[in-house]
């Protein structure tokens, strides 16, 4: 078969071309053309500032941040502690140039009393939320929505967004808790906006 990007080879039989018996006529010269020049070189990726606290002050909420991946199975890596959230290192940071930071945390764990997070479900509109760097900066966000989505519902596309948002999410559990299977039915989405300069 023929690409139709190749040319088509010469038929079987076809003569050699004849050559062209007209004279190309003298190029004129160019004219100088001063083209700008522009570093080519691929510059270094920004560096993430990772969060370490996360405060609420009018819920009496300071807690510890700390870096997690993805666990077996597909799901955020959550600390075991309830008291320490974790911020998703493969996705923004509250100073990103876009995309959300999603941070979150255990509403409760055996072994361990009710986590900070369990205030989320009571955060009013536009209450403040504070996310501090570790380079000693902070963002300001405000409360726009407090949601509980059931668990296999969970908008993860929006939620986890890279771009066309600069918005924190806050997540953690909630609903009816199955015994059956140690986990509650729902999960708790607190999204903020931010207030302050970035």
């Amino acid at each position: 078969m023929l690409s139709a990007c190749a040319p088509a080879p010469t038929p079987l039989g076809a003569g050699a071309p004849t050559a062209s018996t007209s004279t190309p006529s003298a190029t004129p010269s160019a004219p100088v053309v001063d083209i700008p020049r522009v570093d080519s070189s691929l510059r270094a990726p920004r560096a993430a500032v990772p969060p370490v606290r996360v405060s609420i002050a009018d819920a009496r909420v300071d807690v510890e941040v700390v870096p997690v991946g993805v666990e077996t199975g597909g799901f955020m890596e959550l600390p075991v502690d309830p008291a320490i959230a974790g911020w998703y290192r493969f996705g923004s940071d509250p100073w990103s140039p876009d995309g959300n930071t999603v941070i979150s945390a255990h509403i409760d764990a055996p072994d361990y009393p009710i986590g900070p997070f369990a205030v989320l479900r009571d955060l009013a509109p536009a209450t403040q939320v504070e996310v501090v760097g570790q380079d000693g900066r902070s963002a300001l966000y405000a409360v726009e929505s407090v949601t509980y989505y059931p668990k296999d519902a969970l908008p993860t596309e929006d939620l986890f967004a890279r771009e066309g948002t600069n918005d924190l999410v806050l997540i953690t559990c909630g609903g009816e808790f199955d015994s059956r299977t140690g986990h509650y039915d729902d999960n708790v989405v607190v999204v903020a906006a931010p207030v302050a300069a970035r």
